[in-house]
């Protein structure tokens, strides 16, 4: 249960956290973002102490020995390793009071509109056992839509897709509040997976995550590309066991990312089929705005425009939207304070 606050009385060390599944972001009141780094990290398991968080951790996956183990403790934006994820947060949380001298902060975080109360208190109890004094939760979807600078507080329509890595959240929002939401645990990781299978099937290759991903930001689209792309890219040939250098094309990433962007774009077009119509006029007019990791995929923005017949703008900077959000909602509590209440499953 949420602790009773002052909503006025935040102090100057206040920090935001995105907990992404692939990412977490932090951001300080008065700073702007202070910390960016893959959600992963490295544990000795003789004795449970962190070997490496971050871009170090990231890129010991799947190369470790036994007695290490480096895993992205959060799956589709829920905390899948509780013990890993208190220890990415402690040592997340230490790097920056340690830094700006923020002693025991108060927190913001941002999490899924789809999660359950059961996971909602597990992210508390994780950000608390990891040194915050006090937290409190805020929807991403209205996060990202503060960071992508949608005036949510006024009395028309927003709606907002935050593609991240474990999730796709797609929010309409109204008078600091969520009128109708949807939750789809189809994100970056799925894309990824989609890479990793269609290479698997289709060339008889085997590929790791990391690889995957990196395809997915080099050459992946959602629709062809003007000019074709290629890349050249390295795995385990699966009939002889072998490392293979294979070359690889959008057209074929296009084809491998299909169909998990349809489902991305089916709930989309779910959402704007449920949103009431004086709302839905106002975003007719605005177009929607896709925020996240995800809306960097090429031709994401123009294939959606096509198939909801609406505009479809990326924000800027969307992979930082929801952590901005978190700031800029400790810096405007005055104006937004509705937002983080409602936003709140606890009152």
């Amino acid at each position: 249960m949420f602790k009773k606050f002052n909503l006025f009385n935040f102090g100057g060390k206040d920090i935001g956290i995105d907990l992404g599944t692939a990412n977490i972001l932090v951001t300080l009141k008065g700073k702007g973002i202070v910390l960016k780094e893959p959600s992963v990290v490295a544990i000795d398991r003789r004795t449970g102490a962190i070997l490496a968080t971050g871009h170090e951790a990231k890129e010991m996956l799947g190369r470790t020995p036994d007695q290490i183990k480096a895993v992205r403790p959060l799956k589709d934006g829920v905390i899948a390793d509780f013990t890993a994820t208190q220890l990415l947060l402690k040592n997340i949380l230490a790097k920056v009071c340690q830094r700006y001298n923020a002693g025991r902060p108060r927190v913001v975080v941002g999490v899924p509109s789809g999660i359950t109360e059961v996971e909602e208190r597990a992210v508390e109890e994780s950000v608390l056992q990891a040194g915050a004094r006090e937290v409190y939760l805020i929807d991403e979807p209205m996060a990202a839509a503060i960071g992508a600078s949608l005036d949510v507080a006024e009395p028309t329509g927003n709606i907002i897709v935050d593609i991240g890595g474990g999730t796709t959240e797609v929010a309409v929002i109204s008078l600091g509040g969520i009128v109708i939401s949807h939750s789809l645990r189809v994100a970056g990781d799925e894309l990824d997976e989609a890479i990793v299978n269609y290479i698997k099937r289709e060339m008889n290759l085997a590929i790791g995550e990391t690889t995957a991903e990196e395809i997915k930001m080099e050459i992946g689209c959602a629709a062809p590309l003007v000019t074709e792309e290629t890349m050249e890219i390295r795995g385990r040939d699966l009939t002889t066991g072998l490392p293979k250098n294979i070359t690889i094309t959008s057209a074929q990433m296009e084809e491998a990312l299909r169909d998990p962007i349809s489902e991305i774009i089916d709930v989309v077009k779910s959402t704007l089929e449920k949103t009431p119509p004086e709302l839905a006029s106002d975003i007719v007019e605005k177009g929607i705005f896709l925020a996240g990791g995800g809306a960097l995929i090429r031709n994401l923005d123009k294939l959606l425009s096509q198939r909801t017949n609406m505009p479809v703008f990326v924000a800027e900077d969307p992979l930082d939207c929801v952590v901005k959000g978190t700031g800029k909602t400790l810096e405007d509590l005055e104006r937004l304070k509705s937002v983080l209440v409602n936003s709140r499953r606890h009152r």
